[in-house]
């Protein structure tokens, strides 16, 4: 079957699934396959559950003209998705970076989404499923789009783009991400700067935040830029895009002026330092597309941050800041340095170890304690295995695990503790809250 004959199809029948238990009527079910399961095997599963079609890429599983055969199922639905693509000419937006992704995205879309017909990545669905997935989920009344770009390896950012074809595009930051595919700093630097050289190639337009290392350099290829930052007064020429950080403890509270030069105030509920570069991104994205400063306001004052990312959380007399979603050496500093400004005196920091970092982990968790160590927190607490010797080098409490971090943190009858929970998405720090 050609992708011209599979859109025919999908435009009968919009919702895919990849997952036959969640297959249901008039459902395209997409037999991808994994390291540990072959999608093939399950689509006479989705048909049984009211799937109009499967498409499959193993011929012994056609026993009827249900199956729909493609040489690549995976390759099927990522052309679809490029076809589909091509249906609209509206901004599409897409966001890459090392930290803060899905929450600048959030909040992105949060802002447009006030004033527009909005599609956006679900969850973090920002790899080569996902972010075909995202876009054939697209009403065909969306008037933007905002795409999530996740790589763990160089050239994974350029595939992305090539099968979201965005039209405008951002990187929140570079740090040290996913090192043990990038390599190095410098491969993080080549990796998520393919956005950047895409634009460039299309002629589309990059907004550059000045306050982050690297990427006014990174974006020289970009005819098109814009770019924005953090302003003390409002004095520069161009305060449409200067945005002032007004406070961050607990909650970033940040400020910019309308058209009729009023300032606006945002109280947010993120907490950190860290988030105020995401938030004064969807300040300016909703200025540039001509959202309405008042709208802007109410839709970044209700977000509310989730999925373990930036979560406070009241649990008896106890304040647990809940950024247990994933970690790197850049995000895990960001996270430390935030809850050093909290207002109390006791404060203790439970850190899990940072996964994929390759031959760069011993080093990078010496020198995460060592921060750690310096900012005078009540207790430092290490879990996971990549903390394992520096925890003995310093002789700091160390547990394998969340179960017995947890049978710890009970036995000890805290009270009045600021608890910071920080470590990579394998760590599950988040266990430590949960209820039973």
């Amino acid at each position: 079957m050609t992708i011209d004959q599979l859109y025919d199809v999908y435009s009968q029948h919009r919702h895919i699934v990849t997952d036959s238990r969640k297959a249901g009527p008039d459902d395209l079910f997409f037999a991808l396959k994994g390291d540990r399961f072959d999608g093939n095997q399950f689509a006479r599963q989705a048909l049984a559950q009211g799937a109009a079609y499967a498409i499959v890429d193993n011929p012994a599983v056609c026993t009827d003209e249900r199956y729909l055969l493609v040489e690549d199922a995976l390759q099927a639905l990522q052309q679809l998705a490029l076809r589909f693509r091509r249906h609209f000419s509206i901004p599409v937006v897409a966001i890459a970076g090392s930290n803060g992704k899905t929450t600048t995205k959030d909040l992105v879309s949060a802002v447009m989404g006030s004033h527009y017909p909005t599609h956006c990545t679900q969850g973090n669905f920002n790899n080569h499923i996902g972010v075909p997935l995202t876009l054939l989920a697209m009403p065909l009344h969306t008037e933007i789009a905002i795409i999530e770009i996740g790589a763990n390896n160089i050239g994974e950012v350029d595939f992305l783009c090539r099968i979201a074809e965005p039209t405008h595009g951002l990187i929140t930051n570079i740090g040290k991400e996913h090192l043990e595919g990038f390599g190095s700093l410098e491969g993080v630097k080549q990796g998520e700067s393919e956005l950047y050289r895409y634009l460039a190639e299309h002629g589309g337009m990059a907004f550059i935040n000045q306050d982050e290392a690297f990427l006014e350099a990174l974006a020289a290829p970009v005819q098109k830029k814009l770019l924005y930052g953090q302003s003390e007064d409002f004095s520069a020429n161009n305060p449409v895009y200067e945005i002032q950080l007004v406070g961050a403890a607990p909650f970033v509270k940040a400020a910019f002026m309308d058209d009729e030069g009023q300032i606006i105030t945002i109280q947010s509920q993120l907490f950190g330092k860290y988030n105020f570069a995401n938030i004064m991104t969807a300040i300016v994205l909703g200025r540039y597309f001509k959202v309405p400063p008042h709208k802007i306001k109410a839709a970044i004052e209700q977000y509310r941050p989730r999925s373990n990312r930036s979560e406070i959380k009241t649990i008896g007399s106890n304040t647990f800041v809940l950024d247990a979603y994933n970690a790197n050496p850049s995000s895990m500093e960001q996270a430390i340095c935030s809850f050093r400004e909290l207002p109390s005196e006791h404060k203790i920091a439970i850190l899990g170890e940072m996964l994929e970092l390759g031959d760069a982990a011993p080093t990078e968790h010496v020198q995460i304690v060592e921060l750690a160590l310096a900012q005078d927190f009540e207790q430092v607490v290490l879990v996971g295995s990549g903390f394992e010797q520096v925890a003995k080098m310093w002789q700091i409490p160390y547990f394998q695990n969340v179960t017995t971090l947890r049978q710890w943190f009970e036995g000890q009858a805290f009270q009045q503790r600021y608890v910071l929970l920080k470590g990579s998405r394998g760590v599950q720090l988040e266990k430590m809250l949960a209820e039973g």
